[in-house]
C-alpha cells in the first residue's frame, strides 16, 4: 500500500508552498486559491493536526469532518478551522474553485484572542452555507488579500489581520447572538470560562506518553484555586451540564479522534485520556457509545 501523501506535500505539489513560507517571522500568514482537485489521483486531504488556524471559501460540493462530526458543503461555503479541532475534506473533486488563508497564534500577538469567538470554539459552528450573494460579498475579501500580500505596504500584515477579522464577523453574523453571548459577565461565567479553557488546553493530544493531568472536578478547581462545590455551581448555572459531564464528554470526543485518526492501539489511548486501566476506558466508551473502542475504530 502506497504511503499517505503527507499535507505538506500536497501544498508542495499543489501550490509550490513551503513550510518555510509560513514560518516566517514578519506575517505567520498566507493565502492560497483553491483549485479544482480532479483526476484519477485525486484524494481526500489526509488527517494530520496542525498548527495553524484556517479560513476557507469552497465553491461545489464536498464534506468536512471537524473532530467526531461530518458536515456536508452542498454548493459553497465558509469554514473556520482551529488548531485544536482536528479536521479533513473528502470529495475534493466536487470542488470547483474557492481560497483559503491560513496563520498562527503569533499573527495575532497582541491583537485578540481568537479562540473567544464562536466559529474557533470546540462547540461552535465551524461550516457557513452561502448564497451566491454572500459569496459576491465573501470573494473579494480573499482578493484584496491576494493583493495585499504581493504589495510592498510596509504594514500590510495589520490589513491583512483586519481582512481576517472581516471574514469571522461577517460568519458569526450570519447566526443569531447565544444565549451565553447576551448574559452579562459575572464570576460564574469567569469560572466557567476559565474552567473550558483549562479543559481544552489539555488538547490535541499529539504523543501517546502525553496523559490528561485534570480529569475530575477536584482537579480543575485546585488549578483554579476555588472550592469544588463552587466550581460545580457555577458551571451547572451558566453551562446547564455538570463539570464531570462536559469532562466526560471532552473526553469522550477526543477517544473518538484518537481511535479514528490515529494508530495508536486501545492502551495508549486510554492512558493519553489519563485512564489507569484499560478496562476502565473501555467501560467507559462503552458505556457513552454503546459499542467497544475496538468495535468503534473497526466500524
Amino acid at each position: 500500500m502506497d504511503k499517505p501523501e503527507s499535507l505538506t506535500d500536497f501544498y508542495q505539489r499543489k501550490f509550490n508552498w513551503m513550510p518555510e513560507q509560513i514560518r516566517n517571522e514578519i506575517g505567520h500568514f498566507n493565502v492560497f486559491r483553491l483549485e479544482p482537485f480532479t483526476g484519477e489521483n485525486a484524494k481526500p486531504i489526509p488527517y494530520k493536526r496542525r498548527d495553524f488556524y484556517k479560513v476557507v471559501l469552497v465553491i461545489g460540493n464536498s464534506k468536512v469532518h471537524y473532530a467526531d462530526k461530518v458536515v456536508e458543503v452542498k454548493k459553497q461555503a465558509l469554514s473556520f478551522s482551529n488548531p485544536l479541532i482536528p479536521y479533513k475534506w473528502e470529495h475534493l473533486d466536487g470542488i470547483r474553485e474557492g481560497a483559503f488563508c491560513i496563520f498562527n497564534h503569533h499573527f495575532f500577538h497582541q491583537f485578540g484572542n481568537l479562540n473567544q469567538y464562536e466559529v474557533f470554539q470546540p462547540n461552535g459552528n465551524h461550516i457557513f452555507e452561502l448564497s451566491d450573494e454572500q459569496v459576491e460579498r465573501v470573494a473579494p475579501i480573499y482578493e484584496r488579500m491576494f493583493e495585499e500580500i504581493a504589495s510592498e505596504y510596509i504594514h500590510k500584515y495589520d490589513v491583512l489581520r483586519n481582512l481576517v477579522f472581516e471574514l469571522l464577523h461577517f460568519a458569526m453574523k450570519l447566526q443569531p447572538s447565544t444565549q451565553f453571548d447576551k448574559q452579562q459577565i459575572n464570576a460564574s461565567q469567569r469560572i466557567s470560562t476559565l474552567f473550558m479553557e483549562l479543559l481544552e488546553r489539555q488538547f490535541p493530544i499529539d504523543d501517546h506518553h502525553q496523559s490528561m493531568q485534570l480529569r475530575s472536578a477536584s482537579d480543575f478547581a485546585g488549578q483554579l484555586n476555588v472550592h469544588v462545590n463552587h466550581l460545580n455551581k457555577a458551571v451547572k448555572d451558566t453551562m446547564q451540564k455538570t463539570t464531570s459531564q462536559l469532562i466526560a464528554e471532552r473526553v469522550l470526543q477526543e477517544s473518538k479522534i484518537l481511535l479514528k485518526h490515529s494508530h495508536w492501539n486501545v492502551g495508549e489511548v486510554a492512558f493519553a485520556l489519563g485512564f489507569t486501566e484499560v478496562t476502565h476506558f473501555n467501560n467507559f466508551f462503552k458505556k457513552h457509545v454503546q459499542l467497544s473502542p475496538s468495535k468503534f475504530r473497526k466500524a
